[in-house]
This record gives structure tokens, sequence and C-alpha cells, in this order.
């Protein structure tokens, strides 16, 4: 089955004043939207077109080599910003409790220092790309990635990550990426992430 650009869970303006209501729709609604298309259009009448996004990045190796480049940019940015929307909600940030928590904590000593070790993934990603908190089989680490590229393609579980390219930001922070990563840690959905940490864990 095609992919879809999955419904915004909250209204366009829920994430202001952190993230702008225009930045949101052309954020979910263009920039997503054409992700799907070209997945899509790169996929189609390939043994990869019925697959679930997450098979087909864990498997990139495996799809035809003309498509591939295609597919990773294209299925990643599908699944990256699927994850993202949902990550993110009205009344979010402060911080995690029970076992996300405590995992947090033990693997950078503090939620603070996790915090400012997650910024600085993002603001140090040159270019385009994203910023992660992943599960690698152990325990948690910070990563990032260029483009749309998603730590499921190297093995690892993301349980968190924050969009660096400019499109997610640029309208209301302009090239003030620190300024907008201070800002998304207001939004950010902590039942959400936790839930998805007890699938990985």
């Amino acid at each position: 089955m095609a992919y879809e650009v999955p419904p915004l869970p909250y209204d366009y303006n829920a994430l202001e004043p952190h993230i702008d209501e225009q930045t949101m729709r052309l954020h979910h609604d263009k920039h997503h939207q054409a992700y799907v298309t070209q997945a899509n259009g790169a996929l189609e009448g390939t043994q990869w077109a019925d697959r679930p996004v997450e098979e087909v990045l864990q498997n990139l190796d495996s799809v035809p080599e003309d498509k591939r480049t295609t597919v990773r940019n294209n299925a990643g940015g599908h699944y990256n910003h699927s994850l993202f929307w949902e990550w993110m909600g009205p009344g979010g940030g402060g911080q995690p409790d029970g076992a996300l928590l405590q995992a947090i904590e033990s693997a950078f000593g503090s939620f603070g220092d996790f915090q400012a070790r997650l910024k600085d993934a993002g603001v140090k990603r040159f270019g385009s790309g994203w910023a992660w908190l992943v599960h690698d089989g152990s325990g948690l680490q910070i990563t990032s990635t260029p483009n749309q590229d998603n730590p499921i393609s190297s093995g690892q579980t993301p349980i968190l990550g924050v969009d660096v390219w400019e499109h997610a930001y640029y309208l209301n922070y302009q090239n003030r990426r620190p300024d907008y990563l201070d800002a998304w840690w207001n939004t950010v959905n902590w039942p959400k992430v936790s839930e998805g940490f007890s699938r990985a864990a």
C-alpha cells in the first residue's frame, strides 16, 4: 500500500509560540507530502512497494541501486517526519519520568546534561539533518544524521529526534538554530517518547 502523510495529531497552531502555524502547515502539508510522493514513485513496481517504511529503511542495500538514493532520502523523510509529529504536542516540555528518565540520567549524568548534548548534536550538524536520542541495543546514545537518514538504517532505534533542516525553523528563527532547539524542548511529548522507549528497551 502506498505511503500517505499521517494527519497532524493537533492543530497547526498548537505548538505556538515555539513553532509557528505557517511553518507547521508548510512542513507537514508540503515538505512531508513531497517525500511521500517521491518515495511512492521510486518504490512503485519494486518488491518493496508494499513493505512498511521501517523495513525498507532497514534493507536499503536490497533496494535497486538506481532507486536507492531516492528511496533513502524520501522514505527516510517520510519516516522521520511521521515520528517527529508524534514526538511533539501542545502542553509538552518538562521532562520524562519513570524508566526513561532513569535511563537518561544513567547514560548522560543528568537530564540537563542530556539536553545540552542533544542540542549540541543539532547545532553541530552541518547543513541539513537530524539530532537523535537512540537505543543501540545496550543503552541510550546521542547521534546525528545528515539529510533524511534515520538511525534505523544503522541498527539503532530512534527514541526522540529533532529536525534541524532550515525548513523546520527558518520562518520564525532565521539562522538561529540554537534558539529553535531551545524552544523545541517546550513541545516534546514525553509520554509518547516514553512509549517508544518502553518498546525498545
